[in-house]
């Protein structure tokens, strides 16, 4: 091969598109969901492999990255969504020559078969770009369409801050002033609300101990 010969990969891809622009790859699937035809993996690779071997092209993948993440569809149902960014080779058997095609593949799956419908849709498409294979409408993982359920907004309404409630030092003082100047604690209990003196909020220590304290004051000698 001299130095401006062309690298046999690109003659190999040529003539790869050329047979396939004259013998073209049927759309024989059916997305139910959405109401499209397509072609499945098993119509590209039944049309390459004939064509690739012809031409002495072989394509070798890469997997260069891989997400995953859990989504919901609309029956409440977990699927697996899958990205997978993989480096093609296109290469040719004849001189060695390369050409890489980079394609990111998505699918999702409520089993273990993402990341292998995630491969296959990373292949697929990037045989449809790379020998010009027309498509039609979405593109597959296509024979299914899943409806995923957005993420809820929280609606739970901020809850009111629980108060601090009187310490151990305070409702003793509070008992013994009670005692002595006669006063039943459930009495005060009953004028805040609460069961026991052990939930008096902190903040109404000081006006408790203050009423007890007058009432000593102005209790006869």
């Amino acid at each position: 091969m001299s130095n401006n010969a062309v690298p046999h990969v690109y003659t190999a891809i040529s003539a790869v598109m050329a047979n396939l622009a004259k013998n073209g790859i049927s759309k024989d699937r059916r997305n139910d969901s959405q109401g499209y035809a397509f072609r499945g993996i098993d119509d590209v690779y039944n049309a390459l492999a004939p064509a690739l071997s012809e031409h002495g092209l072989c394509i070798l993948p890469q997997v260069k990255g891989r997400s995953v993440t859990e989504k919901v569809n609309s029956r409440g149902n977990t699927l697996f969504y899958v990205c997978v960014d993989v480096d093609f080779a296109f290469v040719s058997i004849k001189d060695g020559s390369h050409h890489t095609v980079s394609v990111t593949g998505e699918a999702m799956d409520s089993g273990d078969k993402a990341t292998n419908k995630a491969m296959s849709a990373a292949y697929k498409y990037a045989c449809l770009q790379a020998f010009c294979i027309p498509t039609e409408g979405d593109n597959d993982a296509d024979s299914t369409t899943h409806t995923i359920v957005p993420k809820a907004v929280s609606q739970t309404k901020p809850t009111a801050t629980t108060p601090a409630l009187v310490g151990a030092t305070d409702v003793e003082t509070i008992t013994n002033l009670a005692t002595q100047a006669g006063v039943d604690l459930s009495a005060i209990c009953s004028a805040y609300g609460i069961s026991n003196i052990t939930e008096l909020p902190l903040t109404n220590v000081g006006a408790v101990v203050k009423k007890l304290q007058s009432k000593l004051t102005t209790e006869p000698a």
